[in-house]
């Protein structure tokens, strides 16, 4: 019996059906010689430092830097019940081999790692490596299992990963919130993405805008402009009036041949960022839309890829991927009779893990897909699409145009091929040295602009160009910022809050740059092509941790909590600081030992006053949350509105019930609970 381990349900119920497992038990299927099992994510994670040692409990710089001669592992309490089922049938004594068959990318790899070396599985272990969820690729996958030695370094990059995150992000902020007295966080990734954000705020803030004249002329060969800026409309508009008494001349003409091959296909970085541009999707979002496409309709292949290249052994498969978007496109099927991509798209020499972003074999349903997989699938697809059709050629003709002592250019283009693009073809006008033109003059007055703010497409773009983590992480990246509050949207423009323009104040400025974090991110590739060691590694991050805990310790920077505001508690008379939560902001008291908290704003909901029947809006008491009238007075505590009939909605209170009973913040790490429990009895 082989026993296989998913890292989701749902991958390993479609592994079962291919594998012909078909008897369903308690956390797993079995049948024709396979036992598939799954993990939910993570079953594993790294020790709390209390668990090292019962001193580093106490939040104190006493016990700062926290760096364990071994990083150990430890199972989350969230999925023992599910770790119990794969411990189980692991130690089941027909089992022969464990095949792995998480993500194949370096997270998936720790995933299942952490489960067998915790297991102690002690039978041959091999790796399924696949770039698609299509039954073809799965049997094949399993009929071409690899050694799971084979990717070793890929195991010890991703623990070198775990536990440079482990040592530098938990030191730092518990040095920061220690020093601060504020739940403050830090990390070798995300500080340096923020900074990205806000040295562009920096930027707008210090431009001053100019307004500067320009000339432009219409003529019949297009709208010519003048390089030449002037600084008064005076003066802009004088040399218009001498302009136009005099005729413009084609003094010179050059042509240039212009060829432009179809685009590689997509690497997750790039869609992310195209799918934030063209529908607002955020990185998380596009990611999540994606890995549906991927694991559930089985129509695109691997998500998180670094690369747009394709290997050469996918040549023999363009024309089956092509009939199977026929219901898509009739353009893919009428170039799957003739399929062939251009040679350049196939470099194996640019290949990492997984090779672009293409559709699979399997045969899609545009109608089956929801609105927002279907925009994901139209950008992979035509995409590929494009591919097999020609190359984009054109003339561009540019013309110097004189008049009097001033020259203009204007340029033209001759579209003799459209390809790929959706241009029509054209022929445009030419003239020859020496030709005369009429035109009319026009003074545009123009203005300097500021930077633009990032957004996630630029922010993406930033990240990569860096080196700051990878297409698998990156937006969680960005979430987490979010999260924690220290940067927030603004339509689609991202801008860092006050608490995190005071957290890279705080920051040793090695964190803030983002030259050692992509340092570090390709050593961390250098360990996954077994170029360094994952010691030499973290020999390096140990140092840095002592260097960075050390400089918080001796820092002088003052730091004022941005949340706090002057509110005072009603039940201890501590200042109330504002939380933002899904549900809205609160006002959750300073004190540590008193847990009152608020909504800032009321909440206006669907429960009628049973007085005058207007809505009413859900306020916070000493009791807890009620019901109050904004039109008459009328209060009503939840309980009691909800055996009124007649006059409430039913389903509208159930709702609002539990909405106002579970819990503000979605579920959080062990880090981030520790994190939150150890400032309660630091303060």
């Amino acid at each position: 019996m082989k026993l296989v381990l998913a890292e989701k349900p749902s991958v390993g119920k479609e592994l079962a059906r291919v594998l012909g497992a078909n008897t369903k038990q308690n956390g797993y299927y079995e049948g024709n010689g396979y036992l598939v099992t799954w993990s939910l994510g993570h079953l594993m994670t790294l020790k709390m430092p209390e668990q090292y040692h019962p001193e580093w409990a106490e939040w104190t710089f006493d016990t700062l830097p926290m760096i364990p001669e071994h990083l150990e592992i430890t199972p989350l309490k969230e999925t023992r019940k599910q770790l119990a089922v794969v411990k189980s049938v692991a130690k089941r004594h027909d089992i022969t081999e464990g095949i792995i068959a998480t993500d194949a990318g370096r997270e998936g790899e720790l995933v299942a790692r952490y489960i067998f070396d915790y297991l102690q599985f002690n039978k041959p272990l091999k790796r399924l490596w696949i770039s698609s969820q299509t039954d073809a690729a799965i049997k094949d996958g399993f009929a071409h299992l690899r050694p799971a030695a084979e990717f070793e370094h890929l195991h010890q990059a991703a623990l070198a990963r775990a536990e440079a995150d482990w040592l530098v992000g938990l030191n730092v902020s518990r040095a920061l919130t220690v020093k601060y007295h504020d739940s403050l966080s830090a990390g070798r990734v995300q500080t340096p993405t923020l900074a990205f954000v806000a040295k562009q705020e920096a930027k707008i803030n210090a431009f001053k805008p100019q307004t500067f004249y320009k000339l432009q002329v219409k003529t019949a060969l297009g709208t010519a402009s003048m390089s030449k800026q002037f600084a008064s409309q005076q003066a802009a508009q004088q040399a218009q009036q001498q302009l136009a008494k005099t005729p413009l001349t084609v003094a010179k003409v050059t042509t240039k041949q212009v060829v432009e091959q179809p685009p590689l296909p997509y690497d997750l970085n790039e869609l992310q960022q195209v799918a934030n541009q063209q529908y607002g999707f955020s990185p998380k979002q596009t990611l999540n839309v994606l890995q549906r496409l991927y694991e559930r309709e089985k129509l695109v292949t691997y998500p998180r890829t670094d690369s747009r290249y394709l290997t050469s052994d996918l040549k023999a498969t363009m024309s089956t991927r092509l009939q199977a978007m026929g219901r898509y496109s009739k353009t893919a099927a009428q170039l799957a009779k003739h399929a062939s991509a251009p040679k350049y798209v196939y470099n194996d020499a640019k290949v990492g893990d997984h090779y672009g972003l293409i559709p699979t074999e399997e045969a899609v349903e545009p109608s089956r897909l929801e609105a927002d997989e279907l925009k994901i699938y139209r950008l992979i697809a035509e995409r590929f699409i494009d591919l097999f059709k020609p190359a984009y050629r054109a003339t561009v003709a540019t013309y110097t145009l004189q008049a009097g002592q001033e020259t203009l250019s204007v340029k033209t283009t001759s579209v003799e091929e459209p390809g790929f693009k959706p241009v029509e073809q054209n022929v445009a006008d030419t003239l020859p040295v020496g030709a005369k033109l009429n035109g009319t003059y026009k003074v545009l007055a123009q203005q300097t602009t500021p930077p633009a703010r990032l957004n996630e497409a630029t922010l993406l773009g930033q990240m990569d160009k860096y080196g700051l983590g990878t297409p698998a992480t990156r937006a969680d990246i960005i979430d987490k910022l979010q999260n924690a509050g220290a940067m927030e949207k603004r339509g689609r423009d991202l801008v860092v809050t006050p608490k995190g323009q005071s957290l890279l104040k705080l920051v040793n400025p090695d964190l803030v740059s983002p030259d050692l974090t992509a340092q570090w991110e390709k050593q961390l590739q250098a360990i996954e092509h077994g170029q360094t060691t994952r010691d030499a590694f973290m020999s390096d991050i140990k140092a840095a941790t002592r260097r960075l805990v050390l400089e918080v310790k001796q820092s002088t920077t003052e730091y004022v909590d941005p949340n706090l505001t002057m509110k005072k508690c009603p039940e201890c008379g501590s200042r109330l600081r504002e939380k933002s939560t899904k549900m809205g902001v609160r006002l959750v008291c300073s004190n540590p030992d008193c847990h009152y908290s608020r909504y800032r704003d009321p909440k206006l909901t669907n429960h009628r006053c049973s007085q005058c029947h207007k809505k009413m809006v859900v306020l916070t008491g000493t009791k807890g949350d009620y019901f109050k009238c904004q039109n008459c007075g009328n209060t009503e505590q939840m309980s009691a509105a909800k055996g009124k009939r007649g006059r409430v909605n039913k389903r509208e209170e159930q709702r609002l019930l539990k909405q106002y009973s579970k819990a503000e913040e979605p579920e959080e790490s062990p880090l981030a609970l520790a994190l939150k429990a150890a400032m309660k009895d630091k303060q």
